[in-house]
C-alpha cells in the first residue's frame, strides 16, 4: 500500500489500517518507493492510495482500501459491498475523491471526531468495569429482595409462590415448566426461597470480585430469572427485565475458560455490540414512547411540573425540585428529549462523539438518582453506559494495567455457539424494538415464533419509561379497627403516609410492596387482586407481611376489620412547609375498597 507521506490525513488513517492488517500488508510512502513502480504515473500517487498485489495487479482509491482490509479474515464485508451491491462502487469512489480533494479539512474533522488517535479502540478496562458493576447490581437486587421475600411470596406472604405454581400446573402440566421457567418447581418452601436469594447474592459478589465470570453470571441470571417469576407482580419492573437481559448477554462477554480477571478483560466483540445495542434500545425507547403516547404533558413540555410530586417514591430532593419555576421544568424536559432521542444515535459514533454521549447519559442517570428512588436501575444503566468508554478514556496507569491483565478471547466461546446465539438475540430484540417504535408493526410468523419461544426467559424485552405522565397522586392508606368505629393506620416504611414525615432515599433497595401500592392507587381494587390478599394477611396477623410495614398498630392481635382509604396527595409549598412542617398536604377522597372483616374477606380473595 503506497500513500502520500506528506499528507497528515493519510498518515493518520494508514496507521489505523496498519493496525488492522498487521504484516499482511506492507505500507510505504510514495516519496520513498514511487521510483520502484515506473509503470504507475506520479499523478496517481498524488491523488489516491495505491495497492500493489504480488501478482502485479494495481488498485487505487476506495477499491485499494477495501482490498487491503479484506486481507484480514472477517473484514471482507466492505469489499463484498463494493463489488456486488449496485452503485456501491461509484458512491465509494465519489466519497473517496471528495475527501482526497479536501485532506486538510478531513484531518480537522478527524481530530474533532476521533481526537489525536484513530487507533482501533480496545475495551479491556470498560469490560471488566461493566462486569463488576453488573455483579454489584445483582448483589443489590438479591439482597434487597431477600429481606422481603417471605412477606411477598412466602408461605404466609401476600402471593404465596406455591399457590401460584399449583395454579399454573393444573392447565399446563409439563408445558408449565417451559412457560414458567423457575427453580421453584423443585421446591417452593420459604427456606428454598432464602437459598435462591443467598446463592444469587453470592454469585453477584463473585462477579463483582472478578471470580469465574461466566459461571457467576450464568448462576446469577438463572437464580434471578427463577425469583422474578416466583415474585409475580412484585418483580415485573423494567429494571428486573433489564437485569435479566444484560445478565444473559454478559454470559457471552468473557471466555468460559477465564477463571479470574482483575483490571482488564478481553471480550467478544459480538457480546459488546449486543450490550451497546441494549443501551441504545433502552434510552431511545424511553424518549420515543413519551412522544408516541400522545401524552399532552410531554407534547407541551410540562411533564416535569408533575413528575417530582407524582413519581412512585419521591425523596426529599424531589420536593425542592418541584418548587423550581415552570421555565426550568420546560428546559429540563427538552434536556430529557435530547438525551433520550438524540444522544443514543451517538453511541456508535467516532470516539469523541461517543464520549460526549457517555457524559450526557451519565448526567441523566445521576439526576434521576438524585431526585428519585428507582432501585438499581440507575446503577445498571451506568454499567451499560461504561461500555461506551474505550481504554484511552481511562488514566494511563489503569489502561496499562487493564491491557496487561486482559486475557485473550481467542480461546473463548466457540463461534458455533456465539454467532447463532448472538444472531437470535439481535433478531428477537430488533423485533421487540420495532414493536415499540411502530404500533402497526407485524413481523412474519416465523419471527413471531422465535420471540414467543424465548419469551418466557424474560431476557429479550421492549423498554420505555414514563410514557404517560401521571398528573395527580392518589395514595392508599390502610387502616384497621377492632370495633368499626376507631381506625388505626398501618404505616408503610417508604411511601407517603404521614404528611409530616420527610420523604427519604431508599435506592438501590426497592421496597416492592410500597412500589406496588403506587400502581394500585392508579387503578381499582378489582384490577389489583393482590391488594385484597394483603388485607387478608393483615386480618390473619401474618408476621411476615406485617414485617414489610413500618408500624403495626395491632401488635398484640390482628384487627377485626381493615379498610383501604384513598387520599389525594400534593407537595406543600415553601410557605406551608415553614408554617406547618409538613411535606405533603392531602385530601380524603373516600374508600378504595369495601371494609373487610375476617368473615367476608374470603368473598373477595
Amino acid at each position: 500500500m503506497i500513500f502520500d507521506g506528506d499528507c497528515g490525513f493519510c498518515r493518520t488513517w494508514i496507521a489505523r489500517w496498519k493496525e488492522s492488517t498487521g504484516d499482511r500488508v506492507a505500507y510505504a510512502p510514495s516519496q520513498e518507493v514511487a521510483s520502484r513502480f515506473p509503470e504507475i504515473p506520479p499523478e496517481v500517487f498524488a491523488r489516491a492510495v495505491v495497492l500493489v498485489l504480488p501478482n502485479g495487479r494495481v488498485y487505487e482509491g476506495a477499491e485499494a482500501v477495501a482490498r487491503s482490509l479484506a486481507a484480514v479474515p472477517g473484514h471482507g464485508a466492505f469489499l463484498w459491498v463494493y463489488r456486488f451491491v449496485p452503485g456501491a462502487a461509484a458512491c465509494a469512489e465519489l466519497a473517496y475523491r471528495v475527501i482526497a480533494s479536501h485532506r486538510t479539512a478531513a484531518l480537522v474533522v478527524t481530530r474533532l471526531l476521533w481526537g489525536d488517535s484513530v487507533a482501533k479502540p480496545t475495551y479491556f478496562a470498560a469490560t471488566a468495569l461493566f462486569l463488576r458493576l453488573l455483579g454489584l447490581s445483582y448483589f443489590v437486587a438479591f439482597l434487597s429482595l431477600w429481606g422481603q421475600i417471605d412477606g411477598l411470596v412466602g408461605s404466609r406472604g401476600v402471593l404465596p409462590v406455591a399457590q401460584y405454581l399449583d395454579w399454573i400446573r393444573a392447565p399446563t402440566r409439563a408445558a408449565g415448566y417451559w412457560l414458567v421457567p423457575t427453580l421453584c418447581w423443585l421446591s417452593s418452601t420459604d427456606g428454598f426461597l432464602h437459598l435462591l436469594c443467598g446463592a444469587g447474592a453470592l454469585a453477584g459478589l463473585l462477579l463483582l470480585a472478578g471470580i469465574a465470570p461466566v459461571a457467576s453470571a450464568a448462576t446469577a441470571w438463572l437464580l434471578y430469572l427463577s425469583l422474578s417469576i416466583a415474585g409475580q407482580v412484585f418483580l415485573e419492573f423494567q429494571w428486573d427485565i433489564l437485569l435479566l437481559e444484560a445478565g444473559l448477554i454478559a454470559i457471552l462477554v468473557a471466555s468460559p475458560r477465564t477463571w479470574r480477571f482483575r483490571s482488564g478483560l478481553a471480550a467478544s466483540g459480538l457480546a459488546l455490540f449486543l450490550l451497546r445495542w441494549l443501551l441504545f434500545r433502552l434510552v431511545f425507547s424511553s424518549g420515543w414512547v413519551k412522544l408516541a403516547s400522545g401524552d399532552p404533558t410531554w407534547r407541551n413540555l410540562t411533564a416535569l411540573r408533575f413528575h417530582y410530586e407524582t413519581q412512585p417514591l419521591p425523596p426529599w430532593t424531589a420536593w425542592f425540585m418541584h418548587q423550581l419555576p415552570p421555565s426550568f421544568q420546560t428546559v429540563s424536559v427538552l434536556f430529557i428529549f435530547f438525551v433520550e432521542l438524540v444522544v443514543p444515535l451517538l453511541f456508535f459514533a467516532p470516539r469523541r462523539v461517543r464520549l460526549f454521549a457517555f457524559r450526557m447519559t451519565l448526567l441523566l442517570q445521576i439526576l434521576m438518582e438524585a431526585t428519585g428512588n428507582y432501585a438499581f436501575f440507575n446503577l445498571l444503566a451506568v454499567a451499560l453506559a461504561v461500555l461506551l468508554l474505550d481504554d484511552l478514556s481511562f488514566p494511563r496507569r489503569w489502561r496499562e494495567a487493564a491491557k496487561a491483565s486482559a486475557i485473550s478471547f481467542r480461546r473463548g466461546w466457540p463461534k458455533g455457539i456465539l454467532v447463532p446465539v448472538a444472531a437470535v438475540l439481535f433478531l428477537a430484540s430488533s423485533i421487540a424494538f420495532s414493536a415499540t417504535l411502530f404500533r402497526s408493526f407485524s413481523p412474519p410468523e416465523p419471527l413471531v415464533a422465535i420471540v414467543r419461544w424465548i419469551g418466557p426467559f424474560r431476557s429479550v424485552n421492549g423498554y420505555g419509561l414514563f410514557a404517560v405522565m401521571t398528573t395527580s397522586r392518589p395514595e392508599i392508606v390502610i387502616e384497621g379497627s377492632d370495633d368499626g368505629a376507631v381506625w388505626r393506620v398501618y404505616e408503610f416504611r417508604w411511601k407517603p403516609g404521614n404528611p409530616r414525615r420527610r420523604p427519604a432515599f431508599v435506592a438501590p433497595h426497592q421496597p416492592r410492596l410500597d412500589w406496588q401500592m403506587w400502581f394500585a392507587a392508579l387503578g381499582s381494587y378489582r384490577e389489583n387482586p393482590w391488594l385484597i390478599r394483603l388485607l387478608a394477611r393483615l386480618l390473619e396477623g401474618s408476621p411476615e407481611v406485617e414485617g414489610l410495614l413500618a408500624r403495626n398498630p395491632f401488635p398484640d392481635h390482628p384487627p377485626r376489620f381493615v379498610r383501604a382509604v384513598l387520599y389525594d396527595y400534593h407537595f406543600t409549598d415553601s410557605a406551608e412547609r415553614r408554617s406547618t412542617g409538613a411535606w405533603w398536604r392531602r385530601e380524603l377522597k373516600g374508600l378504595y375498597c369495601p371494609v373487610l372483616s375476617r368473615e367476608n374477606v374470603r368473598l373477595l380473595e
